[in-house]
């Protein structure tokens, strides 16, 4: 009987670290994920931006601009940033 409960007594523990080991892989999977999402969710933006004037359309406006190029730059490096800051805000990063 006693060799039984240190027989289940061992199991339990056992139980419970590969409990322990599967949250800890869940946690370190979690983290990952989120700077992979803070990634996508900054570059995302940027390159819609970068399709959009990358066509060969004429009637874009800011085409015609002797500074559209800074401009667009100006508006991708705000938007990164504001992106940034909020994730920032959010303890995200």
């Amino acid at each position: 009987i006693q060799i039984n409960d240190i027989v289940e007594s061992s199991r339990d523990s056992l139980i419970g670290l590969q409990d322990l080991y599967m949250s800890e892989v869940s946690f370190r999977m979690n983290q990952i994920m989120k700077v992979l999402t803070v990634v996508t969710t900054v570059f995302i933006p940027l390159s819609f931006l970068t399709g959009l004037y990358g066509m060969n359309f004429d009637h874009i406006p800011e085409l015609h601009l002797e500074n559209g190029y800074f401009i667009l730059l100006g508006v991708m490096a705000v938007i990164t940033i504001v992106l940034l800051l909020f994730f920032k805000q959010k303890k995200w990063l």
